[in-house]
């Protein structure tokens, strides 16, 4: 099986975390009760570039925009957006949502996916209704190997570990009733012919 480049993204307008091979990042900025339209769309404008920037940037290849560059294929994991919140800026984050998945499905050989909140718990934590804590708790257990900073980040890197167990390169050992969580993810089939 093809063994792509597993990035993982917690979208937000504040402090998105992003697990790529280089690491692990928070980065955001924080809005303004009463911000205009323009100002609303140049913030979702600035945190997609940081984003775009995190994950070409840092996915340790240098990236060709062009097809046929002979770029590795790159799986991006993003955690589904909340269809039913209720909080502040939710609209604005559906935004920068769809805004990142367009600008990512631009790049040759570079694949999205959602992945849902439950199955990412689920993945971490062995239950799909685990609390942001119990996450970020299971999380620095098990990969220590990284500096896990805040929630977003802890997100994103189960993300990131999701994307790399599934396609044969899991970043730690997990039990088997945490890996019945990636039958609930829609995973691209990679261009090299072979079924994800």
């Amino acid at each position: 099986m093809t063994t792509p480049i597993a990035i993982g993204l917690d979208l937000s307008l504040t402090a998105a975390g992003i697990a790529t091979p280089a690491g692990l990042r928070t980065t955001g900025e924080k809005g303004k009760i009463g911000a205009s339209l323009a100002d609303r769309r140049g913030r979702i404008s600035r945190q997609t570039t940081r984003i775009l920037d995190a994950v070409i940037g840092e996915a340790g290849v240098t990236w060709s925009p062009f097809p046929d560059s002979g770029n590795p294929p790159m799986v991006v994991a993003l955690e589904s957006p909340a269809q039913h919140a209720k909080t502040p800026g939710q609209h604005d984050r559906s935004g920068l949502w769809w805004r990142v998945v367009h600008e990512l499905s631009a790049w040759p050989d570079v694949y999205v996916c959602e992945v849902g909140i439950a199955a990412l718990k689920k993945y971490a934590t062995g239950k799909g209704n685990a609390g942001k804590d119990e996450v970020l708790a299971a999380v620095v257990r098990r990969y220590s190997d990284h500096q896990v900073a805040d929630n977003n980040q802890a997100d994103a890197l189960v993300l990131r570990a999701m994307v790399a167990d599934h396609y044969g390169a899991p970043l730690a050992e997990v039990p088997a009733r945490h890996r019945e969580a990636l039958s609930s993810v829609a995973w691209p089939v990679l261009e090299s012919g072979v079924a994800a």
